[in-house]
């Protein structure tokens, strides 16, 4: 008999979706504990104060922690439960919700978010991979995808700007990098096979999209146990405006230009590159990324 969990940390971003989402985090709480749970929510000024209180209440262990926002949310959450045994829950309420799809989960709604999470609260978590990226002394755990190269210009980009409120962002982020960016030259470290290469990006995903549904490996498995490398060799401006929009749909698949491997174990060093892992910045290359295996236990 399956053991549902009765003590649950609830986290929550006010500032989700710019602000939009700012009652998802109360009603759900409300919901959870008319449905009989113990429930603990944090809720602070800012994202880092988030951080710190969710790491000083994590080491009560709770039975689950359940995030409420976006994919910052997630990466919170990640970076708390891997390899601890503690499942994740997800509301998605945020700009991206990346892992919120690759889950099958809502993603555009969070009132049919929260009716998910209830009714996966009492079911076996799922078992999914996750990436650990290593960058100097740091390590960082994800679960979607590490960028470095044009989308993490793009990504940078995105995160400045306040408006438009939505996915567009990363494509208005886009058009506005377009006129500026040129590929680089990038020494990329696959499972001990060493390759020098310009490339406009080389991602690394555990998920198949990010940016809210840019599917840039719509073949990734999140419980396959490897990453998949996505290398974009050098292209002319006017043929990445050509292929970007394929990969909403990811039908940009088979363009001479793209390239994806299997890995387990990923070096990439470049100059003047910086690396995001679900839309978080890590900072300038080079760094590794290794896949674990079952790393997350998961609502889905």
């Amino acid at each position: 008999m399956i053991r549902a969990p009765r003590r649950l940390l609830v986290a929550v971003n006010p500032a989700a979706s710019f602000g939009r989402n700012r009652a998802v985090g109360p009603a759900v709480v409300e919901r959870l504990v008319d449905a009989g749970y113990d429930v603990s929510m944090l809720r602070e000024a800012n994202f880092e104060l988030l951080r710190r209180e969710a790491e000083s209440a994590f080491e009560q262990r709770p039975d689950a922690l359940v995030v409420v926002g976006g994919d910052g949310m997630v990466s919170l959450g990640v970076n708390l439960v891997a390899q601890t045994g503690v499942p994740l829950g997800i509301v998605a309420a945020g700009t991206g919700n990346d892992l919120a799809r690759g889950l099958g989960l809502p993603y555009d709604d969070p009132v049919a978010a929260t009716d998910a999470l209830l009714a996966a609260l009492d079911r076996e978590p799922r078992r999914i991979d996750a990436g650990i990226i290593r960058h100097g002394d740091l390590r960082t755990w994800f679960a979607c995808v590490v960028s470095t190269g044009f989308d993490a210009v793009v990504n940078e980009r995105a995160n400045r700007m306040t408006r438009p409120r939505g996915p567009s962002r990363y494509t208005l982020a886009l058009a506005r990098e377009l006129a500026t960016f040129r590929p680089r030259t990038y020494a990329i470290t696959i499972d001990g096979v060493r390759r020098e290469q310009r490339a406009m990006l080389v991602s690394v995903a555990n998920n198949p999209s990010l940016g809210g549904g840019m599917r840039i490996v719509p073949h990734a498995d999140l419980a396959d146990g490897l990453l998949d490398v996505f290398i974009v060799h050098p292209l002319s401006r006017s043929a990445l405006v050509r292929v970007f929009p394929k990969v909403f749909a990811g039908t940009h698949v088979d363009h001479p230009a793209v390239e994806f491997v299997r890995a387990s174990r990923v070096r990439i060093e470049a100059d003047d590159i910086v690396a995001y892992a679900d839309g978080e910045r890590i900072g300038r290359l080079p760094i590794e990324v290794d896949v674990v295996p079952g790393a997350l236990s998961v609502f889905a």
